[in-house]
């Protein structure tokens, strides 16, 4: 970070020397590499049914995001699809979301985000066996369980934004 905090010095102090297409890809970089943000995940978590599977998710194709700092340390936000989560989470609701990781561990009873062979989903999660039990707020939709191994990723709900 040394040399782009000379190189926007030397754009303050000498920007004549400095041909205008090297002066804007610099001040690109430099505003870029001061914001804190995080990545906002291109598909919906559905609150409801399972989803059709949903293929690996490269980093460009998340629009960055600015850090909110009010929440609690998290990796990324994705917006939620559907209606078994209400009343707590409504469709189009955003939540910021922290990686459960192989040493960490899951939140029994907590709301998570999981990477499924069925899709993105959102759910309460309980500990069943071999298995993961999915629990909605809605009444509506009954309890399902998952094989833990069709569970790609689990991401814990730690921020609620809501438009």
């Amino acid at each position: 970070m040394k040399q782009l905090k000379n190189f926007e010095q030397l754009i303050k102090e000498d920007p004549i020397n400095i041909p205008d297409e090297a002066r804007k890809l610099a001040q690109t970089i430099l505003e870029v590499e001061s914001k804190d943000t995080r990545p906002r995940i291109p598909y919906a978590a559905a609150a409801g049914a399972l989803t059709s599977a949903v293929e690996g998710i490269m980093a460009e194709q998340c629009e960055q995001i600015p850090r909110i700092t009010a929440f609690p340390d998290y990796d990324f936000t994705i917006i939620i699809k559907g209606n078994s989560m209400e009343p707590k989470y409504e469709g189009g609701d955003e939540v910021a979301c922290k990686r459960v990781d192989s040493t960490s561990f899951i939140q029994w009873g907590k709301v998570h985000v999981m990477d499924t062979a069925q899709g993105i989903v959102i759910k309460r999660v309980y500990e069943d066996g071999d298995k993961i039990r999915c629990v909605s707020y809605n009444p509506e939709y009954p309890d399902f369980s998952m094989e833990k191994d069709e569970i790609y990723s689990m991401s814990l709900v730690v921020g609620l934004l809501r438009m």
